[in-house]
């Protein structure tokens, strides 16, 4: 551990820099505890405190800015990209977009504190269309206010630093053993989990044809669309027959839905992940034939199926 300090000493500027962009960007490696240290170590005099806040939001910035042309660039590509190497299965780029579209200030300032939402957010600035001056102030407040909360910390805590470097001298062996373990194990956990996420969704999916065919044969099954908050202002075009509802809805509004026939859900997420999410929360709830639907809405539109237009709530509104 106190060589570990005194590399950072050494180099803590180069390091921060490195570090920081690197998990911008979108690298499993947590920058906070390295501006913990080097907060601790500007409060030793080791290092310039500004400087180091300079450094990792300009590192912040880079990062960032390179996620926002890319969504600028990509558009939704680059989110369905994010959401399918996520460890989080149930990550789906249409609540990002709707918690986005709501919140875009506080959706930037706030995101560095959010592990999901930090790597989401700056493509979706690029996506819906924010300029970019005004995403590099929104950004950059955010990303101050997250670099100095670490150095601020690391600053008060400096006096702790000699003495929690002593007790991870003696015990640092075991204890890095011990986290690296736990890491290895959280990934695998979250792999395993994810796999059984989708190894469920392949085998409750109906293709847009299995329910082109339903619909034409008067089955009746009841569809809904979970596409809400996408900003449409006189409507907005869906499967025949479709309910409107949010995925947020879906667990306060589930007595609406009938029991007895075929429940779909559709949306507009790589791999249906909304769409798998709302029908597990049916099943919770006791509705078994709950099936989301193979490509979302893309898919339904690429085949040329029929659609209708139906009024949002901001529509009948006005």
């Amino acid at each position: 551990m106190q060589s570990l300090l005194k590399f950072l000493a050494e180099n803590g500027y180069p390091v921060v820099f490195a570090w920081v962009l690197l998990e911008q960007l979108g690298l499993p490696v947590p920058a906070l505890p390295l501006l913990l240290a080097a907060g601790a170590l500007a409060g030793a005099g080791k290092l310039s405190a500004a400087v180091v806040l300079g450094v990792a939001v300009v590192a912040a910035l880079a990062g960032d800015a390179v996620w926002y042309w890319l969504g600028r660039r990509r558009g939704s590509k680059v989110l369905s990209f994010l959401c399918r190497i996520s460890l989080e299965p149930d990550s789906c780029v249409r609540r990002s977009e709707v918690f986005f579209e709501k919140n875009p200030v506080s959706s930037l300032i706030g995101a560095k504190f959010l592990p999901g939402l930090n790597t989401l957010s700056p493509p979706m600035a690029g996506i819906l269309g924010m300029s970019f001056p005004r995403f590099l102030v929104l950004d950059g407040l955010g990303s101050l206010l997250w670099a100095g909360s670490g150095v601020g910390l690391g600053l008060i805590f400096s006096d702790q630093l000699e003495y929690i470097a002593g007790l991870l001298s003696r015990f640092g062996s075991l204890a890095g053993t011990v986290a690296v373990a736990g890491l290895v194990a959280y990934v695998f956990w979250k792999y395993w989990q994810r796999r059984q996420f989708l190894k469920s969704l392949r085998t409750a999916q109906i293709s847009p044809e299995e329910l082109y065919e339903l619909i034409q044969a008067g089955e009746r099954p009841i569809v809904i669309d979970l596409r809400l908050g996408s900003g449409q202002e006189d409507g907005i075009e869906v499967i025949p027959g479709s309910m409107l509802m949010s995925l947020e809805e879906v667990e306060h509004r589930h007595l609406e839905i009938p029991r007895d026939r075929e429940v779909v859900f559709y949306c507009a997420c790589p791999n249906e992940a909304s769409s798998a999410r709302a029908a597990l929360i049916l099943k919770r709830k006791g509705v078994e034939r709950v099936r989301p639907l193979t490509g979302g809405f893309d898919a339904w539109v690429e085949r040329a199926f029929p659609l209708e237009t139906m009024a949002t709530e901001r529509a009948e509104a006005r």
